[in-house]
């Protein structure tokens, strides 16, 4: 196993903070351009389900909910809606969760007479497994806006987190991963660096760096995932405050 467990990626960060996904998409705004629509594609895979989540949570049935997420896709890839989006705020889950309640109040009805499953969708979403996570997250009184943004942090970090388990692997070491990512937000303080050392034949020094660099790794992954989702890079603390705020929020369960 390499005992060098974090590849190095600064070039690769350096570019994400030059030409993030948003500002990409919103500097081409109507004009057509291979760039900004496969960047939108990028952002449009990694927001579906907290946007599933939303519509779920404003009452619609399932088959509703995952004809409406698709369709609304196909309304943002197609229809020229980035026309409208406000480069000032430069916030894409503010401008998604906008251009979504104007979808559901002025063309729900129109959209509804179309034959469900014509044409090739834009996005493949996965629905059905939309649906499983969706029945599986805790009853709790938040709004759909709560809900939608609650949901938005947490798919950020299992993106970074999934991002990391596959670095690791192509660096060969997953098993150093499968060990220390549990410990990324002080969990499980009972965990002994030492107990780690001898499973994977390092020395408890060893693991205590290898954990910081971990969480260094995750933090620099973290910001640049968010800056995909700002036009402004200089956003990038102040969104990371929020988000992390929002994960924190407790969750009230509903009433009895």
């Amino acid at each position: 196993m390499r005992t060098e467990d974090s590849p190095s990626g600064s070039q690769s960060h350096a570019i994400a903070f030059t030409t993030t996904h948003w500002s990409v998409v919103l500097a081409a705004g109507e004009a057509a351009s291979p760039q900004a629509t496969d960047a939108l594609g990028k952002l449009c895979r990694l927001c579906w389900y907290p946007l599933y989540v939303y519509v779920r949570r404003r009452g619609y049935s399932v088959e509703d909910a995952q004809d409406l997420t698709q369709q609304f896709f196909e309304h943002v890839l197609q229809k020229g809606t980035l026309s409208r989006a406000d480069a000032t705020r430069g916030r894409f889950r503010t401008f998604l969760l906008g251009s979504l309640r104007n979808f559901l109040t002025n063309e729900w009805k129109r959209n509804r007479r179309a034959k469900r499953g014509g044409g090739v969708p834009l996005l493949s979403l996965d629905a059905e497994n939309a649906e499983h996570r969706y029945t599986n997250e805790p009853a709790t009184t938040l709004t759909p806006e709560h809900a939608y943004e609650r949901r938005w942090a947490m798919t950020l970090l299992e993106q970074v987190l999934a991002n990391l388990q596959q670095e690791y692997a192509r660096a060969g070491n997953s098993p150093l991963f499968d060990e220390l990512s549990d410990l990324l937000w002080g969990r499980d303080v009972t965990v002994s660096y030492a107990g780690i050392g001898e499973r994977l034949g390092m020395t408890e020094g060893a693991v205590r760096a290898a954990m910081h660099r971990l969480r260094q790794r995750y933090r620099e992954r973290l910001r640049a995932e968010v800056a995909h989702t700002l036009a402004d890079v200089g956003d990038v603390d102040e969104e990371l405050r929020y988000l992390i705020a929002v994960v924190g929020q407790r969750e009230e369960p509903p009433p009895a």
